[in-house]
């Protein structure tokens, strides 16, 4: 019994220990490339980062323009009330 159980757990450990050797082998390379991809910048990304960019100052161009036709539209119908409280000159 025990001649048949030691090579076939000798056997699946073999293969532990291997996969355990290739894990510790390839984490610093791992590591590493985590760590670049982490600092350096695709193309496609700095490329979305323009876009949100342009899309946020268009917004904010937007948000400002209807400002200022609101404060216009106020300054005529304050004017407006105002001429129509004076007295016509006759």
């Amino acid at each position: 019994m025990r001649l048949l159980i030691l090579p076939l757990a000798a056997f699946l450990l073999s293969g532990c220990l291997a996969r355990t050797a290739v894990g510790i082998v390839t984490l610093p390379v791992k590591a590493v490339g985590a760590g670049v991809d982490a600092v350096t910048t695709s193309q496609a990304e700095a490329d979305q980062r323009r876009g949100r960019q342009v899309r946020e100052e268009e917004e904010r161009l937007g948000r400002e323009a209807r400002r200022r036709e609101r404060e216009e539209r106020r300054r005529q119908d304050d004017a407006e009330e105002r001429a129509a409280d004076w007295p016509e000159h006759r």
